[in-house]
């Protein structure tokens, strides 16, 4: 059971630091959730834009992060560097592009996810004042995908912990306001709070992370003329390997959105039930989350180690304990749903859909779990970023968006089915996933002199 010491001490921080995201996420949500219906779908769908543009820079960064933990296996500290460079640009061009979008066409971006004229008007609004934490977020985000994958991931955990803080409690005094002795300190702005609030955070987590990780010297740290060093054919063997990801990445957070759009299509209630359950089930899947990068980062090591044979026993074995991980931590969801009455401040029928779906992702959690060790930890440490790609993304274009669009405009089936039709995808994903991981042909060395 070495290999399990070895994961969650890497693992734990990462969990740590996405549990903390998501649990002030959800008081986030909860606080917004006061406010009703439309606002909470409306900061839902609103947040779309900034999930679509995290997924696209973690597409950036993952790619970088194959380079980068096969790299540290050899202490090629002159190739993490180089990496860096194509990350952080590319980090930075996505995040400003985005900045663009929300701020300047916020209703065209919210026209896409909705049709509700309210949820329309407030989700712009809402758009436009956030927009400017995107550009703290995009310039901090390749420092802390390069630290966890140099195994520094307390950095990362503690940035976000002192983030998420700050965030939840400049939510409380934006949203709601703040009163002293009679006296007005702050007036209540609502959803332009929330913004605001989170805007602040970013700039604030963004300095921690360049501050600690060049007054600590890090590993990671260097000049600019060594980020951007060029080196003849890197850049396009860089290209060959992180390309997929990048494509995948996208492509996986579009086909997502979409899948907020299926919902939006399907009324404003369905709306706010599924964005009240992936805030609920956020919680528990961030053990998930941080248990894939990990395995990313361990293969990974162990590849550029030389390792090989070691490198396919870990992959199997951590394969087999996110199997029974997913089983078992999916359960979680049935207690929780219980609580959800105490938290949103919405009509019963929205809390019953929500309380359904919860049930029905219980179910779909082992799923779930063997795509995040498949894709993220296994064909992505692996170099096998193509295959990974095609696993990820094609049942999601090819059976779960149409099947979705089919089920709300023709089929006009309940909501749940609709929510099963968009789920349909894991079922072939997972099948595909393991029968690559059996095969073996996902190892590959791509570190180059």
């Amino acid at each position: 059971m070495t290999f399990l010491a070895s994961l969650f001490k890497i693992a734990l921080p990462i969990i740590v630091q996405n549990f903390l995201s998501s649990f002030v996420n959800m008081i986030d949500n909860v606080m917004v959730g006061q406010l009703g219906s439309t606002d909470i779908a409306a900061v839902g769908l609103g947040n779309q834009i900034f999930f679509v543009m995290n997924i696209v820079m973690f597409g950036i960064v993952s790619g970088g992060s194959v380079f980068i933990s096969q790299y540290w296996g050899k202490r090629d500290l002159e190739g993490i560097h180089r990496t860096m460079g194509i990350t952080i640009t590319g980090s930075l061009v996505v995040s400003i592009l985005f900045f663009c979008a929300a701020f300047f066409a916020p209703e065209f971006c919210m026209k896409i996810y909705s049709k509700d004229a309210l949820v329309i008007s407030k989700g712009a609004e809402y758009l436009r004042y956030v927009a400017p934490g995107y550009i703290f977020f995009g310039a901090g985000f390749a420092f802390s995908m390069a630290a966890r994958s140099t195994e520094h991931v307390f950095l990362p955990m503690i940035a976000t912990g002192i983030s998420v803080l700050l965030n939840a409690i400049l939510n409380y005094f934006f949203i709601f306001g703040l009163n002293f002795q009679g006296k007005v300190i702050f007036e209540p702005m609502g959803i332009v709070g929330a913004a605001i609030a989170t805007d602040i955070a970013r700039a604030v987590e963004f300095l921690i992370i360049i501050i600690v990780v060049y007054g600590k010297k890090f590993e990671i740290a260097s000049t600019p003329s060594r980020y951007f060093k060029p080196q003849k054919g890197f850049l396009w063997h860089y290209i060959v390997i992180a390309l997929p990801v990048l494509v995948n990445e996208s492509l996986w957070g579009t086909g997502a959105s979409l899948q907020q759009a299926i919902y939006g299509h399907a009324g404003t209630s369905m709306v706010a039930a599924s964005n009240i359950t992936s805030t609920i089930s956020n919680l528990v899947w961030t053990f998930f989350i941080g248990c894939g990068n990990a395995a990313a980062i361990l293969i990974g090591k162990k590849i550029g180690e030389g390792e090989e044979t070691e490198a396919r026993k870990l992959a199997n074995q951590l394969t087999k304990f996110m199997i029974l991980a997913g089983a078992v931590l999916g359960l979680l969801l049935i207690p929780l749903s219980f609580l959800l009455k105490y938290l949103f401040k919405v009509e019963p029928e929205v809390l019953h859909m929500a309380k359904v779906m919860l049930y029905m992702a219980a179910l779909l959690y082992p799923l779930w779990s063997i795509n995040m060790i498949i894709v993220v930890g296994v064909c992505r440490s692996g170099g096998d970023t193509i295959v990974g790609m095609i696993i990820d993304i094609g049942f999601m274009w090819l059976i779960s968006l149409p099947l979705g669009f089919i089920a709300v405009t023709v089929w006009k089936l309940p909501y749940w089915a609709v929510y099963l039709c968009v789920q349909s995808e894991h079922i072939f994903k997972s099948t595909m996933g393991l029968i690559r991981l059996k095969s073996g042909k996902w190892l590959h060395n791509v570190t180059i002199s």
